[in-house]
């Protein structure tokens, strides 16, 4: 049986609160799951409306099913198995700016609209000059949510009371200081005037956050089991952990008006969520950004085998003790013990998250979660992180030789197979590195790394991963 509102009665209708720029995985495994129970549990009383924040995206596949899907949350507490599968009906409302404009418009004109979300990979929180008011389905997300406010802004003629709460899940530092700043920059790059920017200021809350939720998505390998199990032809299955924390800079209005906390939810608000943040993105996704290239170009599919696997589970172990963990402020003992419970989380074996989705725009991904612990190492000790160091270098060479579908920006995927084409590695690892356009700097300037980059090539090239990652293993810091 297909899955829709006329199929599955249960389904609940609520006036639109929340629009949604992302209509992912993880959202939908972690914000709409959430707005679930809130519904559930209190007198919340909202729904979503999705917008698809990129031109090819699953709004037509979420209208489908009337924004209706299952979601499957798998994991050991307590030393015993957990598994909860739930119906989430708070998607009611869907979008394509791209071919509905004036329809993403009217978004803003909705009365009881309070929040927005959005998780639009850490790409996605960007300024792009060539955004003009005039253009349709604007390419930044910045320049979309800009356009949606000020036309909220002039159908309520300025009224204070009419501002929202921008929660974003994009996994950036400051990420929600950072949306604001460029929301700002477009509305004075465009002219929008200082009554806008005043109200954008005072009427509009930004919040930096910080998520965690390990959600591998659509399981595909065990889809037909599943979809008997439900009684639905359920195609945006998503399947995540148990564990889940949300950390939300703020509390006082928003606290009240999202009380999520007080449901029962590791959801946490805060003053500063600087602290959780730096050990979760480093530890944790850290970790995974580093194991992605060795694992792809090792053979292997899911964090789970790379984890278990005797070689490259100990130099990942190795490398988040010996060399991400001496980067981060917090108590080392506090640090150990994160460490260790996010391996276990790792080792789950409900959940199959496969490598080759976690290197969605994999060198951003390194740049925001694994650079600065190789820029903090190295500021601390005088040397180089030559594990860490040799995810990038997995990178180049898994780009280079086009071992996965690549999906990142197109002149990074040209500028690693070009330099690739240079016969002397040293050669692709300064071009690598000087790409200031990513980096933000040149990172050829930090004395050694560009040597040891074309080292780390020429190995892996010559001996393959094997062999480097047991080299590596043998090693042990001070």
């Amino acid at each position: 049986m297909k899955l829709n509102r006329k199929t599955c009665p249960q389904a609940q209708s609520r006036p639109i609160k929340i629009v949604q720029f992302g209509e992912g995985n993880f959202l939908r495994a972690f914000v709409d799951w959430a707005i679930q129970q809130l519904n559930q549990k209190t007198d919340f009383n909202g729904n979503i409306a999705v917008v698809q924040p990129l031109q090819h995206g699953m709004v037509d596949h979420l209208a489908a099913q009337d924004g209706l899907y299952h979601t499957v949350l798998q994991g050991i507490q307590k030393g015993a198995l957990v598994r909860n599968t739930e119906l989430i009906d708070v998607i009611s409302a869907f979008n394509n700016p791209y071919t509905d404009f004036e329809g993403f418009l009217s978004l803003g004109e909705l009365e009881e609209l309070q929040f927005i979300f959005s998780n639009t990979t850490e790409a996605g929180i960007s300024f792009n000059e060539q955004d003009t008011m005039e253009m349709q389905g604007a390419v930044s997300f910045p320049a979309k949510l800009t356009r949606l406010l000020f036309h909220r802004f002039q159908v309520f003629q300025g009224d204070m009371e009419k501002g929202l709460f921008v929660v974003p899940c994009e996994l950036i530092n400051h990420n929600g200081t950072t949306l604001k700043s460029y929301v700002r920059k477009y509305a004075e790059l465009w002219d929008l005037g200082e009554e806008f920017i005043q109200w954008l200021e005072q009427a509009n809350t930004f919040c930096n956050t910080l998520v965690d939720r390990i959600v591998p998505g659509f399981p595909k390998n065990t889809i037909s089991t599943l979809q008997e199990e439900l009684g639905y032809q359920d195609q945006l299955v998503v399947e995540g952990e148990i564990f889940m924390l949300w950390v939300i800079e703020g509390g006082g209005a928003l606290q009240a008006a999202l009380p999520l906390d007080a449901i029962g939810l590791n959801v946490v608000y805060t003053d500063d969520q600087q602290p959780y943040r730096n050990r979760k993105v480093h530890i944790l996704n850290g970790a995974h950004t580093t194991m992605v290239p060795l694992g792809l170009i090792s053979g292997l599919q899911t964090v789970q085998e790379a984890v278990e696997d005797k070689v490259l589970g100990k130099y990942l172990s190795l490398t988040i003790h010996q060399e991400i963990i001496p980067t981060l402020s917090l108590p080392p003992e506090a640090l150990e013990q994160f460490a260790n419970e996010v391996l276990e989380r790792f080792r789950n074996p409900y959940i199959k998250h496969y490598l080759s989705s976690i290197a969605l725009n994999a060198f951003p991904k390194y740049k925001t979660r694994v650079l600065p612990c190789v820029l903090q190492y190295f500021k601390c000790k005088g040397e180089l992180p030559e594990r860490l160091i040799l995810a990038l270098s997995s990178y180049i060479f898994l780009y280079a030789n086009q071992l996965i579908a690549l999906q990142d920006d197109p002149d990074i995927i040209a500028l690693v197979q070009k330099a690739w084409e240079m016969d002397d590695r040293s050669k692709t690892a300064q071009a690598v590195l000087a790409y200031e356009a990513l980096w933000e700097q040149d990172l050829n300037q930090i004395p050694g790394i560009t040597k040891l980059v074309a080292r780390q090539l020429e190995d892996l090239q010559q001996v393959g991963i094997a062999h480097v990652l047991q080299q590596y293993n043998l090693l042990a810091h001070a």
